[in-house]
């Protein structure tokens, strides 16, 4: 890392002004995922790569020129940072600071700063984001609940339900020709019979089927998802919308979506009931995130920029001691939750070939959801 510092320390003032830097060494900042930029004895940005873009959620254009404590409190730690790395003339690094703003929340961002020689009080400076690797990580979770999940559903459609149809039936009979004292009995009965029935079909969706992917506007599902919600489950909750119009169709099955984003902000909305405030509401975005790849494919040779959903709300968070289990199946923060709805969560993310992680504290859980650009392979073949 120090060979690649050094170079960074001694093009960067070049590299800053994008007129005079070499073509090959702007793709090369460009093309890593780390995020660089440069800041003058201000503050001021001078030049930001692609990571550093997706990292604060602005456009290069917007961020040179504009000082960094217009993004950051003035009290931030980084700004520690950077007054040393300029004191000290060396580089300095910090590990797991949060960087935030209104469209984000970055947390376990690791920092190192160093001074330019050629330019008196510039800086280098290099952020890594860890929340992709804690993302994989959950996947990886997700994945194996999904699997797990799966092979429990075909026993339970297998060796309950017929069973079931008996004690029914049997327990109609009974609540037929039962005195008065013992109908109520029948009818417990059947009633737990039906709850038992209803929570085997639900483990049925779990079943391992293929399904029919295609091109799908994921603005018309949220727009659809979030007209059921206001008519049910989440009428008196104010929704907040920040798409992303130029984004492309995402290749995924319309309905399994419908489902996924029903079940994400159904929870939302019941985490924003539970604190009772009166500001209580549910923000649903939708952008592009660089960098993010489960599989590279060597045919590709434009940068891979995944579509991202995102469903966040300002209730009270969930509990750290489930946070990492929370995809696998029976775990659930509601007394009378059945668990399942997350791990479905999970499955459906995993059947897409996608991508999901969560970050949560008190007042704010963001679920975000990643996955792949539908392209048309005929497009494909021809190039």
């Amino acid at each position: 890392m120090s060979g690649l510092r050094g170079a960074f320390r001694r093009r960067a003032p070049a590299i800053a002004r994008r007129s005079e830097a070499p073509a090959e060494a702007g793709r090369l900042l460009d093309a890593l995922p780390l995020a660089v930029i440069e800041l003058d004895a201000d503050d001021r940005f001078l030049f930001v790569n692609y990571a550093a873009e997706e990292l604060f959620g602005s456009s290069a254009s917007f961020l040179c020129g504009k000082p960094l404590h217009d993004i950051l409190p003035a009290d931030h730690p980084i700004f520690m940072v950077l007054d040393r790395a300029r004191r000290d003339g060396a580089t300095i690094a910090e590990h797991d600071l949060a960087i935030e703003s209104h469209r984000l929340a970055r947390r376990g961002v690791s920092l190192q700063a160093a001074p330019i020689a050629e330019a008196p009080g510039h800086l280098v400076v290099t952020l890594q984001d860890s929340s992709a690797a804690r993302a994989l990580d959950q996947q990886l979770s997700a994945r194996n609940a999904a699997r797990s999940i799966t092979g429990m559903a075909a026993v339970l459609a297998h060796e309950v339900k017929n069973p079931l149809s008996g004690i029914r039936g049997a327990a109609q009979l009974l609540e037929t020709n039962a005195a008065a004292e013992d109908r109520e009995l029948a009818v417990l009965i059947r009633d737990e019979v039906d709850r038992i029935r209803n929570l085997v079909e639900r483990m049925e969706m779990f079943g391992d089927k293929k399904l029919d992917l295609h091109a799908v506007n994921i603005h018309r599902v949220l727009e659809h998802v979030r007209k059921l919600a206001q008519q049910g489950f989440a009428a008196r909750i104010r929704f907040v919308e920040t798409y992303d119009p130029s984004l492309p169709p995402v290749l995924g099955n319309r309905d399994q979506l419908v489902q996924l984003l029903l079940n994400l902000i159904k929870n939302a909305a019941e985490a924003v009931s539970e604190t009772e405030r009166q500001d209580g509401e549910i923000q649903l975005l939708t952008g592009f995130q660089h960098g993010v790849r489960l599989a590279a494919s060597p045919a590709r040779s434009q940068p891979n920029l995944p579509i991202f959903i995102a469903v966040r709300d300002n209730g009270a968070g969930i509990p750290e001691d489930i946070r990492r289990h929370l995809f696998e199946p029976f775990v659930s923060t509601k007394a009378a939750g059945s668990g399942l709805g997350l791990a479905l969560v999970a499955k459906i993310v995993a059947d897409h070939g996608g991508l999901i992680n969560v970050d949560s504290r008190p007042g704010r859980t963001e679920f975000r959801i990643h996955l792949p650009p539908f392209e048309d392979q005929t497009e494909s073949d021809r190039a």
